[in-house]
């Protein structure tokens, strides 16, 4: 019995100096010079959501309606520099019963075209109508983005029935940017 027991004790002090020592290894603190992030960010680019009788004032159409905001998220260093790919998503609801020509100017700073952009909505026609478009910059298209500082968006009213101030309906753009970063 008393056999029995020291053998007991000694496994218990094998088995506990066993589990006690841990194994351990030089740490590589140059690891960190090898890290790759590639975040991705979404956000919103432009809204706009014009009514059928804003493209008529006094009576008379207004076949052009213009608007330039200001983009310049580009002048920070981090958007230069890390940016990889940007992809534009831009969707167009027409609810009035004439079609549109929407043209993008992306300007830099002297107000001077680095990309353009367009397409035709179809008049509303009593079914759901909903255009898209997605441009993607990466590489040299990227490059001329960067230049950018503001879109401009001229919206141009296309032959069809005449509309007055109190015609129904509206244009609705709304847009995003998906834009992947690479940073090292």
């Amino acid at each position: 019995m008393m056999q029995l027991r020291t053998i007991h004790r000694i496994l218990s002090v094998l088995i506990l100096i066993l589990f006690s020592s841990s194994c351990a290894s030089d740490l590589d603190y140059n690891q960190v010079n090898d890290i790759k992030l590639e975040p991705v960010i979404i956000s919103n680019l432009a809204y706009f959501d014009v009514e059928a009788n804003q493209f008529v004032t006094g009576g008379v159409e207004q076949n052009v309606i213009f608007d330039a905001p200001t983009v310049d998220v580009f002048s920070e260093k981090f958007f230069t520099e890390k940016l990889n790919r940007i992809d534009l998503f831009f969707e167009i609801n027409n609810t009035i019963n004439r079609s549109y020509r929407i043209d993008l100017v992306f300007l830099d700073r002297n107000n001077q075209p680095v990309h353009s952009s367009n397409f035709i909505v179809p008049a509303y026609s009593g079914a759901e109508n909903i255009v898209t478009k997605t441009e993607t910059f990466q590489n040299a298209s990227l490059d001329l983005l960067k230049r950018t500082i503001k879109i401009t968006f001229r919206l141009t009213m296309l032959a069809g029935p005449p509309l007055s101030e109190s015609s129904v309906g509206n244009l609705k753009l709304r847009s995003g940017v998906t834009a992947y970063f690479v940073v090292e």
